[in-house]
């Protein structure tokens, strides 16, 4: 069986699940309704791809063989680069304490296993959402932020020409 990271060439979402049968379906239903999708059954290649890639979302679960799910988003959020991807478990780990746990590692939510299609593409939808949202918001702040600067600047000259003419 190949483990590679399947790629598709749309929006992305990135699926981290050692499942086959539950890659396969999240994949499926996914792609049905346009995105794109990367994935793969272990999250030390999530890691690889995570390397040269930024997806806008990932999806997780958190018992896998090799490195967990919590590993992968201890090791996610302590990242400058994707630190700020939202990361939703979808895990069949429904006991209080996987929950606390999971978001102690800074996930953004948490879909219990079996899932309904329709409350994940909901949840997505929401966190796809408030993440193009922050992005709009840090390009704007940058934005603002250069053109207050360029003011500083150029009030920093007037206030030397009046003090040179004094």
């Amino acid at each position: 069986m190949d483990t590679s990271i399947v790629l598709e060439a749309r929006s992305q979402i990135l699926i981290v699940d050692d499942s086959l049968d539950d890659l396969s379906l999240l994949r499926k239903i996914l792609r049905d309704k346009g995105y794109g999708v990367h994935s793969t059954p272990q999250a030390e290649r999530a890691l690889q791809f995570l390397e040269s890639h930024t997806p806008d979302l990932i999806l997780t679960d958190l018992h896998m063989a090799g490195m967990d799910g919590y590993e992968l988003c201890e090791i996610l959020a302590a990242n400058v680069n994707t630190r700020d991807i939202p990361v939703i478990v979808v895990s069949g780990a429904d006991q209080v304490v996987d929950k606390m746990k999971a978001f102690s590692k800074g996930v953004a939510d948490y879909i219990l296993k079996p899932y309904v299609p329709v409350e994940v593409l909901a949840r997505i939808r929401t966190h796809l959402s408030l993440r193009n949202l922050q992005k709009d918001l840090e390009v704007r702040v940058k934005e603002r932020t250069r053109d207050l600067t360029k003011a500083i600047a150029s009030l920093q000259e007037e206030v030397d020409t009046l003090r040179k003419k004094n």
